[in-house]
């Protein structure tokens, strides 16, 4: 087996160098199955005793190539980021196994995602050297949330830039708004809060009686009962005692107003969305924000949340050692520059786009301008994006059980995102016909919904 993947039939524009991760995959399917060797087993635990596992069957030839230990570690990488978990489990061959273990330890290569799930499940990520016998099998959670109307509501969703506000009473929006922030740059711990119960404040005004029965939202990064483990809003707060108070933002809201409060990621709101009012499962909303934001409703009979972070802005979907470096997490090739605003600015930046702004939000609305204009630059940067999905949509196939991905996010309004949904389908098409993804963007039935407003249904009252 070469150490290469299969060559690439859709060439992104300004991105040459793009090698998706799964051609990869399926050039090493392809030989295993002519020279097979074994077996790369690979299990993830999380909390409630949630198993993420992948077997990878591999060829001789794949034992004398240094390409095949890098592969698995990219593997390794997408389980934690698509799933969490503080203890992997591995049976691979011993070189294979020892990047690994090099990797991802304090000071390795991995050193920031071992400090993001220590912080997140208060222990050291362990890698744990284990034979293929003792591993178990895989096994998501089931958490049913959302689908609840009833009463005087708010609902909110946070993003990198603004965030969305909603007076729901039974069931039926009343009104919205959209309240501009700056959040990362926010050294403060209290900036969140004040700012957002304030929008609170100006919500309740709008509900019958001034009176708010219960209140969901919608917030990027890792959440758990109710706390901000882990999250780019928050990045700014410095010193251990103000991050502290920052992670519990949601816990000091509810305890202000006392009433039912939940708060999911906004990925699964997403997914959430597409639930309610499409009725489908097995399903990932993806958000092409300010960074890249997953959800996943599993293809259950119930079609249920399974508790997975899906902070697919960190996982892998490009193999190209000249990949740009994400600024946050230092690795490359990370889904963050794939779909999102720095995928715009990273593809706009590679052409020579006239940028006259510097923000990333700014800069995408001049890209969007362009594109309403049919620049030929402006169209080729959405035909990349498109690309990108297209080659990424078989990858994430095999991490989660879906047949459905619903566009959402900025970057995929307008003309733009007309342009990465029929591209994408393209290469879906051509190059994985086998794949029968249904790739769609929101309906009216599905923005009358829309984020903030299902993210109101998720507490019960």
């Amino acid at each position: 087996m070469s150490c290469t993947c299969n060559s690439v039939k859709f060439v992104p524009p300004f991105d040459p160098g793009f090698k998706p991760a799964f051609l990869k995959l399926r050039a090493l399917r392809e030989a295993a199955a002519k020279d097979p060797a074994g077996t790369v087993v690979i299990a993830i635990e999380r909390d409630n005793g949630a198993v993420n596992r992948y077997d990878l069957p591999y060829p001789k030839s794949a034992l004398e190539c240094d390409g095949f230990a890098c592969f698995v570690e990219r593997i390794v990488k997408f389980m934690l980021w698509s799933a969490g978990g503080y203890k992997v489990m591995i049976d691979a061959p011993a070189n294979v196994t020892a990047k690994i273990v090099a990797d991802y330890q304090p000071g390795g290569a991995r050193d920031f995602d071992c400090d993001f799930f220590q912080k997140v499940y208060g222990r050291p990520l362990e890698i744990v050297p284990t034979p293929a016998k003792d591993i178990p099998a895989g096994h998501d959670l089931s958490i049913s949330l959302g689908g609840n109307m009833n009463g005087n509501r708010i609902g909110f969703d946070l993003g990198g830039s603004d965030f969305k506000l909603t007076a729901m009473v039974n069931g039926e929006s009343v009104w919205q708004k959209e309240v501009p922030w700056d959040p990362y740059n926010a050294t403060d711990p209290n900036y969140h809060y004040d700012h957002i119960k304030a929008g609170f404040e100006e919500t309740i005004s709008h509900l019958p009686g001034n009176k708010v029965d219960a209140i969901g939202g919608s917030s990027a990064g890792v959440i758990v009962d109710n706390e901000l483990r882990f999250a780019g809003l928050i990045k700014g707060i410095k010193g251990e005692e103000d991050y502290r108070k920052a992670q519990l933002l949601f816990k000091r809201l509810k305890a202000d107003y006392g009433v039912p409060m939940e708060v999911a990621n906004d990925g699964d709101v997403s997914a959430l969305v597409g639930r309610l009012a499409l009725d489908k499962k097995g399903i990932i909303g993806l958000a092409m924000g300010t960074s890249e934001a997953v959800g996943y409703i599993d293809n259950s009979e119930k079609g249920v949340l399974t508790g997975r972070i899906s902070e697919l802005a960190f996982a892998p979907v490009d193999l190209n050692k000249d990949a740009a470096k994400d600024p946050w997490s230092g690795d490359i090739g990370v889904g963050a520059l794939y779909f999102s605003q720095q995928a715009v600015n990273k593809l706009g930046l590679a052409a020579g786009f006239p940028f006259k702004e510097e923000t990333l939000p700014l800069r995408l609305k001049e890209v969007q301008k362009a594109m309403e204009a049919d620049d030929p630059v402006a169209v080729q940067i959405y035909e990349a994006i498109g690309i990108y999905l297209g080659y990424t949509l078989p990858w994430y196939a095999e991490f989660y059980d879906y047949t459905s991905l619903m566009l959402l996010g900025r970057v995929s309004s307008g003309k733009g995102g007309d342009l990465i949904l029929t591209t994408a389908k393209k290469v879906l098409k051509e190059e994985f016909p086998t794949y029968n993804i249904d790739i769609f963007m929101p309906d009216e039935q599905v923005r009358r919904l829309g984020q903030s407003a299902a993210a109101a249904s998720l507490p019960e009252c």
